[in-house]
């Protein structure tokens, strides 16, 4: 999300309605919108390469995997962000076309304008998602993905993973891969 917003207030209707036709795209923070910034080359790559290894991971499970352009509806906050990658394994989430509800896994691959908020806000935002059962944050710059799993007491628990591992674990769909398949072709 880049520093930008319109300086109106927009009802979240007023808001879906407008991002149905524009050309770039807008996260929703309780009725203003930020522009959100194009992605770098090895972003684009980790999201796409993960996103792949998941569809493969999920089919014929009922879950579905999202990237980039789809949205995810914190309605208790009154927001709508556009996750890199995002799991959601809810039938209820077949009955919107344009924003998930229900996610188990929401992913956000970090890049130097967005490393804060995701870290940050928008991660605090994220934790009111009743379903959302691990956030990952996936490092372009070193072979680093960070799990923050919610635990039995409601408590995010971190679990790091490096070149030093072979492997890494995303517990909220039981999938495993490896961290040369993640970032293959970046570095």
């Amino acid at each position: 999300m880049t520093a930008s917003s319109q300086s109106n207030y927009f009802t979240p209707e007023e808001y879906l309605q407008m991002e149905e036709t524009s050309s770039i795209k807008h996260e929703y923070i309780d009725g203003y919108i930020y522009a959100m910034a194009g992605a770098s080359d090895p972003h684009v790559t980790v999201a796409g390469n993960l996103a792949v290894l998941l569809r493969s991971h999920v089919r014929g499970s009922g879950c579905r995997v999202y990237i980039a352009q789809m949205k995810a509806r914190i309605e208790s906050l009154n927001r709508y962000y556009y996750p890199d990658v995002m799991v959601t394994c809810n039938s209820r989430d077949q009955e919107t076309p344009v924003h998930k509800r229900f996610p188990c896994l929401i992913v956000e691959v970090l890049s130097d304008s967005t490393e804060a908020f995701d870290r940050g806000d928008k991660f605090a935002d994220y934790q009111a998602i009743e379903s959302l059962k691990e956030y990952v944050l996936i490092n372009t710059k070193r072979k680093r993905v960070e799990c923050f799993r919610r635990n039995e007491d409601n408590l995010w628990v971190l679990q790091t993973y490096t070149s030093q591992e072979k492997y890494f674990q995303l517990n909220s769909i039981n999938f495993e891969a490896t961290i040369a398949e993640l970032y293959e072709d970046v570095m």
